[in-house]
């Protein structure tokens, strides 16, 4: 059952957490994001614990949406792969804002320290990438 915030109609952010707010959607735009594969396996490989069904849920809900899209790399059996449309790349600056905000105060000093090897922009004194 989806999510909706019938009391705040009119407002952008209920509006987009109704897209992006479900558990593990933000995560699957994290490693569209960075760059990892979107293949289904290797997505549901990336976010352990989640469903095969809840990941084919919300990449179809992604896909409904605009912000993903599908293409099959293998026709027997079928096999797709999610990359982001142009609307999806936009999600790109919310996504890495709340990385950094949760590198700033949620993570402790050594973890902060691994998420900064693997992606220096994490850091608030360095740029963020095009």
């Amino acid at each position: 059952m989806e999510r909706t915030y019938e009391t705040q109609a009119g407002c952008p952010v209920a509006a987009t957490l109704e897209v992006i707010g479900d558990r593990w959607t933000i995560l699957i735009l994290r490693d569209l994001l960075l760059g990892k594969s979107g293949k289904f396996k290797d997505l549901l490989e990336s976010l352990q614990g989640i469903s095969p069904n809840l990941l084919a849920e919300r990449l179809k809900r992604l896909e409904r949406e605009g912000i993903v899209r599908r293409s099959f790399y293998s026709d027997h059996p079928p096999r797709a792969e999610y990359v982001f449309t142009d609307k999806g790349q936009e999600l790109g600056s919310v996504v890495r804002a709340i990385a950094r905000w949760g590198y700033s105060y949620r993570l402790a000093d050594e973890e902060r320290e691994r998420a900064s090897r693997r992606l220096p922009w994490l850091d608030p004194a360095k740029p963020e990438p095009a």
